[in-house]
């Protein structure tokens, strides 16, 4: 009766935002935030239903599908690899394994065109064997034997994990060794038989964002709930987490006290707590058994001289863990077009990851007694045009595996030794794509403030500029997360080798160009990343690149919020929107799961003063009748235990009780990524696919005619 009483609420306010009236006080949709209530259940079966139906009648939909099975399937797929000890280990799936095997072999072997696996853990097995759909969520393993780990496994690909000990050389999980229920739990490694472990304790031991708020230490053998409290954060605080520092003679603790804050402590084998002094906007990078590498969101006076925000400087470790601030210094120094990517630590160097309008650049920093900073950068031997990250590299040596790949070049690996800068290729992916008659560009488009926007854009070489081309435009400009280049083998393959046209736009609020960059478009100034993304949209326009009626737009989660936005702002200028798991409802995602925890960057609603701005923006709060909205899909997972399922659903009906067209496919599994294994991941794919092929006008030949 309950949920009958809920719909009949439900289409009572419909009816009356469809008679005009404003979007009041009460929500007509809250019933749909009941994550697997009888009705919204009901509600996403209906909907999934309409939808699959919709698009899979598309004449395009089998041979979109048959294209993504090819590629996300294939055998020769590189396998991304982590050396622990003796072995290098690989997670891998297909079309045998779709929930997956954790399998390894000898680095020698890798390189071989052929290597032999060993399965470590096969994830499908252990699904059949205990009724569940686990998800593989990584390995944490005792140095120096890595023979004792602990597993993480994932009831559907949430968030939330139980972690079991498992013997690696037995390949099976410890009779009573470790086991943690399900939770947002974090842990390290003390030693055999001890363990730094954040988790939910019971009542108060969880942050008002649902993530742990103590650290405790739990003895092999004693109860869980047994363990000793040696740190405590506020329910405010975003989480409390740890890790193992110093090859795991150590523990750092930090408490982040919002997305951007934090403090942090070292806790040693004897129990007792050493606080690390420095700002709490500091961002730690990497950590050696001397040095503390870190980088803060701000200018920073130190007695060596101004680190610019963004710079990296570095902490010397003085007697019991404590940081020596006075000889601190500025290792680098960010530029107008350059930023910093990422530092990884090997047993005598560190490693820069930088970026120079958007592209990586790699180095070895050495101390140099000559130079005014004591720091040199050396140049590395890799790729210098797209996109180089961290695969492994190993603190126990110099060596380490950095990848590559571009919009147009498939992924690599490289063996890098890091003491010499010999580097090698180990596997280098095929061509998943015709990419002979395609051509990559960076393009700036100027914003409503004047600042020059890059973006990528990989489009035909010779195509005349009428605007008739189908285009994906994508972006994210939040939590100083940038967007780099990638090699889109299902894209390419579908949307690039059909002429479509595809552009990754580098907007505020994102990590492209360091902090500065994120703070432009951070809280009150959220509106920045929407004109950039606007601006972005025009600049092809203008260009003769693609038209309204063919340019398309995509993002998920913060991009999906980007592309809210867009919708209820801007519909004039898009054809077609995919929304993944998406923020929507910004006066209420502070209530719903992980939300509490993004407060440092969009504002806290229930603050009036944020609310103004939030209010302003919000893509649900501002949908209206009689506006020309192009038909929006949006997209999700009833696992997403990060950003609430709710956000989709409430809009799609929102929308639909308005008279707008809507598509909605919710997933029932794969979290906040939207799949929780190869098959989900080859579907959500063909349906986004055809489903801007069929709004923006893809032509194909094979088809004969546009979509």
């Amino acid at each position: 009766m309950g949920s009958l009483l809920r719909r009949w609420w439900g289409w009572f306010f419909a009816v009356l935002l469809l008679s005009g009236s404003t979007f009041g006080l009460e929500d007509p949709f809250l019933w749909l935030e009941e994550i697997r209530g009888n009705s919204a259940i009901q509600w996403v079966e209906s909907q999934n239903l309409s939808t699959s139906a919709r698009l899979e009648a598309h004449p395009a939909y089998r041979t979109f599908e048959a294209e993504a099975r090819s590629i996300l399937t294939a055998k020769d797929r590189i396998p991304g690899i982590r050396k622990l000890g003796s072995f290098v280990y690989n997670f891998w799936q297909d079309v045998d394994h779709p929930q997956g095997i954790l399998r390894r072999t000898t680095l020698a072997n890798y390189e071989s065109p052929s290597p032999v696996w060993e399965t470590v853990l096969d994830l499908d097995v252990l699904s059949a064997n205990e009724s569940k759909r686990w998800v593989y969520k990584g390995l944490d393993c005792l140095a120096p034997a890595y023979e004792r780990c602990l597993v993480s496994l994932s009831d559907g690909g949430r968030d939330a994990v139980v972690i079991r000990e498992f013997d690696i050389n037995a390949r099976d999980f410890v009779s009573a060794g470790f086991v943690v229920p399900e939770a947002k739990t974090g842990t390290a490694w003390m030693d055999a038989d001890h363990l730094a472990i954040g988790t939910d304790f019971g009542p108060g031991s969880l942050t008002d964002s649902g993530y742990p708020r103590q650290v405790r230490i739990w003895k092999r053998g004693e109860p869980l709930s047994s363990a000793k409290l040696v740190f405590e954060g506020q329910s405010k605080d975003v989480t409390v987490s740890v890790a193992s520092i110093f090859s795991q003679s150590a523990i750092l603790i930090t408490r982040a006290i919002d997305f951007f804050t934090r403090e942090m402590a070292v806790l040693d084998a004897s129990g007792v707590l050493h606080p690390w002094i420095m700002p709490v906007d500091v961002q730690l990078l990497g950590v050696t058994r001397s040095t503390v590498f870190v980088s803060r969101r701000i200018d920073w006076t130190l007695p060596a001289g101004l680190a610019r925000a963004g710079a990296l400087v570095s902490i010397p470790i003085g007697p019991r863990h404590q940081l020596d601030l006075a000889r601190a210094r500025i290792a680098w120094q960010p530029t107008a077009v350059s930023s910093l990517q990422g530092l990884a630590v090997t047993r005598d160097h560190a490693i820069v990851n930088l970026r120079e309008h958007v592209r990586s650049r790699v180095f070895r920093l050495r101390e140099d007694p000559r130079s005014v900073s004591g720091w040199a950068l050396d140049p590395l031997s890799v790729p210098q045009s797209g996109l180089i990250s961290f695969s492994s590299v190993w603190e126990s040596s110099d060596e380490g595996v950095l990848s590559f790949q571009d919009f147009l070049t498939p992924p690599s690996t490289l063996l890098v030794n890091f003491a010499t800068g010999a580097t090698r290729t180990l596997k280098s992916a095929p061509e998943r794509f015709d990419a002979s008659g395609l051509v990559t560009e960076q393009y700036f488009a100027t914003s409503f403030d004047g600042v020059q926007i890059p973006y990528s854009i990989v489009r035909p070489r010779n195509m005349t500029l009428d605007g008739s081309h189908p285009t994906i435009l994508t972006a994210y400009g939040g939590f100083m997360v940038p967007m780099t280049p990638f090699y889109p083998g299902v894209l390419g393959k579908i949307w690039l080798e059909r002429h479509g046209v595809y552009v990754v736009a580098n907007i505020r609020g994102g990590g492209e160009y360091g902090p500065a960059w994120h703070e432009a478009a951070r809280r009150e100034r959220r509106q920045v990343a929407f004109n950039d993304f606007y601006a972005v949209a025009e600049d092809l326009i203008r260009r003769g690149i693609t038209s309204p009626d063919h340019l398309g737009i995509e993002g998920g989660s913060n991009g999906g919020l980007l592309v809210g936005v867009a919708f209820t702002q801007r519909p004039e200028l898009f054809g077609a929107v995919v929304c993944s798991v998406p923020l929507l409802d910004m006066l209420r995602y502070h209530r719903l799961l992980a939300g509490a925890s993004w407060m440092g960057e969009y504002g806290n609603p229930d603050d009036p003063r944020d609310r103004t701005f939030l209010e302003k923006y919000s893509p649900y709060q501002n949908v209206a009748p009689g506006k020309a909205y192009p038909e929006i899909f949006f997209t999700g997972s009833t696992a997403d235990d990060r950003v609430h399922p709710g956000h989709a659903r409430k809009m799609a009906a929102r929308l639909k009780s308005l008279g707008y067209p809507v598509l909605f496919y919710e997933n029932t599994e794969g979290g906040h990524s939207g799949a929780a294994n190869l098959e989900q991941r080859i579907r959500m794919q063909a349906l986004q696919l055809t489903y801007f092929s069929e709004k923006l006008g893809l032509f194909s030949a094979q088809f004969g005619s546009d979509f």
